[in-house]
């Protein structure tokens, strides 16, 4: 059992790390469009903040434009 525990305490889920700042925007960065308007929107993380895409193929342009689109999701979050 203590083997199982030490084996499992080096496995890290989802859960155990630092949550991400929810994305503040209603539609996808690349194409403009409203999230969920093809379906279930493609989510990830990156630097710490929530990044959700209409679909995974806009994920190519964001990776190409990242370091001008993040700066747009920070603007958008609420302020402290």
């Amino acid at each position: 059992m203590r083997l199982l525990l030490t084996a499992l305490s080096l496995v890290c889920l989802p859960s155990c790390g630092p949550k991400a700042t929810a994305y503040p925007l209603s539609t996808c960065l690349i194409s403009g469009q409203k999230l969920g308007a093809h379906g279930e929107p493609y989510t990830f993380t990156r630097d710490g903040q929530e990044v959700k895409l209409c679909c995974e193929s806009c994920l190519e342009d964001f990776e190409k434009d990242a370091a001008k689109l993040m700066p747009k999701i920070k603007e958008a979050l609420p302020k402290k």
